[in-house]
């Protein structure tokens, strides 16, 4: 193996050693042909005639999951007789890297990290898989130094094809649980071996060390040492959640590992204020500027802020509402940046002054359950949808009803719905996976648009200007269920591109209203081409951008949680997106730079710029609607 270096396993080229393990050794493998990176995983072993097959069933479990804080498995094979892996490629390291040994780590640190591996975790046991070998060399940093769970499994894969004894596990034992060492293991040995690690980053250490032999003598029967003995300002309540998931007896911890996480995290909230203070301090600050609370403002001087008064910070909060019963589903500004209709999953379509949060307007929707609206961009009309199927066009003034669309027949669930910027046409997609365009006068459907094999989420027009007047007629792009982005001209339903990505579906797709260099070689006449972009955000995290000219990917970004919505600020200068964390993340995309980041007092579902691009508003499941000064 340790010729590998330069030689190619599938088509990848390996270039270094990353690192090696009780199992396999990983290089840094480069595509032969498109240029990407991974990580190449060659397992230790020499496959037999006929012992694969093992090793493939495990190898395709391992593969279908798809989690923002699991390495992605892209690839796996067999050359000659040595099996291989491609995962994603994680640069920034393993946290054994990060915090040696004998170093603690600040318990909000430790909190974050089991959050993050207990989803990972959690996930997985659901689809009936348990990890098994749960270490921190096993857990990587992702760019944005989200914690990612690696060798999925890679314990079993060798134990499918050849025999095991316990030394060949010496390197893991420390963190495995008595029922795993004596060949029993379930969910909840990944919930000890995970229990462990938390003990040792508290304090620096694990709680058992010693000779083979001692180790398993004093995983099967002897209890770790007092964790508040060695970290004196720990609560109490922290040390008990982590010795239930220690408990030597597996019916003993909890009912499941995010049930250990989440018990975790209300036990640190215990935490004293020296303790607390000392954490402080610790903390390693990452590049984010977290916006603190704002201040309880008066009514006259949230007006003064948003009407042109004295500047705030970006990311200050200077209005709410607060007149729903139930999640914001859907928000739209006017054209003029004065009011805002939303809606949740009720009957009444509110509409409400972006200066004082105070309502002015309510519509009475016919469907039982509204779950999208959107403002003309002339101002007169408010476009609505809801449970029934239909889209209900009412007079943004009086609120009297003008037009029902009643195309997708009632039969199927409405998901995306948007106004043409120049023209009073909709766009309106469905669970069937079909979006209708049709005139919003006299609710004449024009076009429907077929490309989609399931339910669309999510659509957006070009924006009006040089981007929307590329090829004949308007443009369209959409995603959904199906994990594809597509473009498409509106008039004609005729496709543009197809955009694939990774597996997971698309909740939130945009177009840029900018336009950039195309995104295509230097060439005679080139100088003046331009090119749009069109962006997404997906289920498992992953943000991405293309040139619609080139149709080349020209961003590829994961965070650690579901994107619900992303959005382009109307000069297209500043890139938004919000996840079902809470957080909201504004990004230069000139220089692909964070701008700024703050959160949502609950997972957030909708987002929208102002007209002017000066403030974000957001919704989420906490009823509230917030809006923000922009960067």
């Amino acid at each position: 193996m340790s010729s590998y270096p330069g030689k190619q396993l599938g088509n990848y080229r390996l270039i270094r050693l990353l690192g090696e393990g009780a199992f396999a050794r990983v290089y840094l493998g480069e595509h032969i042909y498109l240029g990407t990176q991974a990580a190449i995983k060659v397992l230790k072993m020499e496959a037999a005639n006929g012992s694969m097959d093992g090793f493939y069933i495990e190898a395709r479990n391992i593969a279908r999951l798809i989690h923002p804080h699991i390495v992605r498995v892209l690839d796996f094979g067999v050359e000659g007789t040595t099996p291989f892996l491609v995962l994603d490629y994680a640069s920034s390291g393993t946290l054994r890297q990060r915090h040696p040994n004998g170093t603690p780590v600040p318990l909000a640190v430790v909190v974050s990290y089991i959050k993050q591996i207990a989803e990972a975790l959690q996930y997985a046991h659901d689809e009936k898989l348990i990890h098994r070998d749960i270490k921190p060399e096993n857990i990587l940093l992702g760019r944005r130094n989200e914690v990612l769970l690696s060798d999925f499994g890679i314990a079993l894969l060798m134990q499918t094809v050849q025999a095991q004894n316990i030394q060949d596990v010496a390197g893991t034992l420390p963190y495995m649980a008595p029922e795993q060492i004596q060949g029993q293991p379930r969910q909840a040995s990944d919930q000890y071996s995970l229990g462990i690690m938390a003990y040792e980053w508290l304090t620096g250490y694990r709680p058992f060390y010693g000779s083979i032999t001692e180790v398993v003598a004093q995983q099967l029967s002897i209890a770790p040492s007092s964790l508040r003995e060695k970290v004196p300002t720990l609560p109490e309540a922290v040390e008990q959640v982590v010795f239930t998931a220690l408990a030597k007896d597996y019916n003993r911890r909890f009912g499941s590992i995010q049930a250990f996480a989440t018990a975790l995290e209300q036990a640190s909230r215990l935490a004293t204020p020296d303790s607390a203070q000392l954490e402080k301090t610790t903390v390693p600050v990452m590049p984010t500027v977290i916006v603190p609370p704002a201040r309880k403002e008066t009514e006259s001087q949230l007006r003064s802020q948003m009407s042109g008064g004295k500047p705030q910070p970006p990311g200050t909060r200077v209005c709410s509402y607060q007149g729903h019963q139930h999640r914001i589903s859907a928000l739209s500004w006017s054209p003029n940046g004065k009011r805002i209709v939303s809606a949740s999953h009720e009957k009444l379509i509110q509409v409400w002054d972006t200066t004082t949060g105070k309502p002015q307007q309510t519509f009475q929707d016919p469907a039982t359950e509204v779950r999208l609206v959107a403002w003309s961009t002339d101002g007169l009309r408010i476009a609505s949808a809801g449970s029934d199927g239909q889209v209900h066009i009412w007079n943004a003034g009086t609120g009297r009803s003008l037009l029902t669309y009643a195309g997708h027949h009632g039969h199927n669930s409405i998901h995306a719905l948007a106004w043409s910027p120049i023209q009073p046409v909709i766009a309106s997609a469905a669970s069937d996976g079909t979006v209708h365009v049709w005139d919003a006068t006299t609710s004449k459907q024009l076009t429907i648009y077929r490309g989609h094999r399931n339910s669309v989420h999510t659509l957006a027009w070009t924006p009006p200007g040089p981007a929307s007047t590329q090829g004949h007629g308007y443009h369209i792009v959409s995603g959904g269920e199906d994990t594809s982005l597509q473009t498409w001209e509106a008039f004609t339903g005729k496709q543009i591109a197809f955009y694939a990505g990774p597996p997971a579906p698309i909740m939130g797709a945009a177009w840029s209203p900018a336009i950039y260099p195309a995104f295509t070689s230097p060439g005679p006449g080139s100088q003046t081409n331009k090119s749009s972009r069109v962006g997404c955000g997906r289920l498992d995290g992953m943000i991405q951008m293309w040139d619609t000219t080139s149709h080349q990917e020209v961003l590829s970004y994961r965070y650690p949680a579901p994107i619900s919505v992303i959005a382009w600020s109307p000069d297209g200068r500043r890139f938004a997106y919000a996840s079902e964390d809470t957080m909201v993340e504004v990004w230069d995309t000139t220089t692909n730079l964070k701008l700024l980041t703050f959160s949502h007092s609950a997972p957030i579902r909708v987002l929208v710029w102002s007209p002017d691009g000066k403030y974000i508003a957001t919704g989420g499941d906490d009823t509230k609607i917030h809006i923000w000064t922009a960067p």
